[in-house]
């Protein structure tokens, strides 16, 4: 399986008989599963299918869906939805028991999504019936193809966070080589920082003074934070691999990747170190970027 992005945008039309129509799918970034549908006048029925339809399809993602209709002949008959009027209706009546308001206008209710339906006058129950199957024959087109397009993109992403993660493994692997890092060097650095000690403060007990440099050696020390970037490469990897549903995964980890980075910038004790570790943070804002449009 690929990485799937959560942008995408596919349509599709349809016909039968006198009615055509046409789907659009729109597809953007969201943290969750966001569905939001337009459908034309009298086909509110199909909410429940389209819903059911665009969750098999995805995971995350602002999900909006548009359907348009036409009929090119027949008469159009409007259809009061009584069981939906009674609905209303005792809504109503239960908000003006709670002190809202008063006696709502046949205007304000007659205007509430699916009280009237707009139908085919010669319709029937399998006529109809056979028209919404083939409209949503046609969304599975749609949707497809929005599923193709995220594919398409995340095919990129992935290529993209893979180029990221080797270059985050190179500045981990220059800063665990940095020759600041040497025991020579630590040594040098700690044994200058002793000598400037002792020329202001004389008095100092020797013993006391050695406890603090080995506590200096030791919170200066990245190993521990050069172990857990690595962990958190090969975990990137892993997940760049797995394919669709990584998104979330791959967030977090970014976040883990950067802890990590700031703690190695604030340990940092020499000019180099310090440029590498403010490049590593760069590049896991820049993975960061990315990782937000993945599903």
């Amino acid at each position: 399986m690929t990485l799937k992005s959560m942008t995408g945008f596919a349509r599709a039309d349809g016909a039968l008989g006198a009615t055509s129509w046409h789907w659009e799918v729109r597809a953007v970034n969201a943290r969750g599963l966001d569905l939001r549908l337009r459908l034309a006048s009298g086909y509110e029925a199909l909410e429940p299918r389209v819903r059911e339809a665009a969750a098999r399809h995805f995971q995350r993602g602002a999900i909006q869906v548009s359907l348009t209709a036409t009929r090119s002949e027949g008469i159009t008959e409007i259809r009061l939805n009584e069981a939906q009027l009674g609905q209303v209706l005792r809504a109503a009546g239960r908000a003006r028991a709670l002190g809202c308001g008063g006696e709502p206008s046949v205007d304000g209710v007659l205007a509430i999504k699916g009280v009237l339906e707009f139908v085919e006058a010669d319709d029937s129950e399998a006529a109809a019936e056979a028209r919404a199957a083939a409209m949503l024959a046609s969304l599975e087109t749609a949707l497809g193809g929005v599923v193709a397009a995220r594919g398409g993109e995340g095919a990129r992403l992935a290529r993209v966070l893979a180029d990221q993660i080797d270059e985050i493994e190179q500045i981990v692997g220059a800063v665990a080589a940095a020759p600041s890092r040497s025991i020579a060097a630590v040594e040098q650095r700690l044994a200058d920082q002793v000598a400037r000690l002792v020329d202001v403060h004389a008095s100092i007990d020797p013993t006391r003074l050695h406890q603090e440099a080995v506590m200096l050696a030791t919170r200066a020390d990245v190993e521990e934070e050069l172990k857990r970037l690595s962990a958190h490469i090969a975990a990137a990897r892993d997940l760049v691999a797995s394919g669709a549903g990584a998104g979330r995964k791959l967030d977090f980890l970014t976040q883990e990747f950067n802890r990590e980075a700031n703690t190695l910038c604030s340990k940092a004790n020499d000019i180099e170190v310090t440029r590498l570790g403010l490049a590593l943070k760069s590049v896991i804002d820049q993975m960061r970027e990315q990782v937000q449009n993945i599903e």
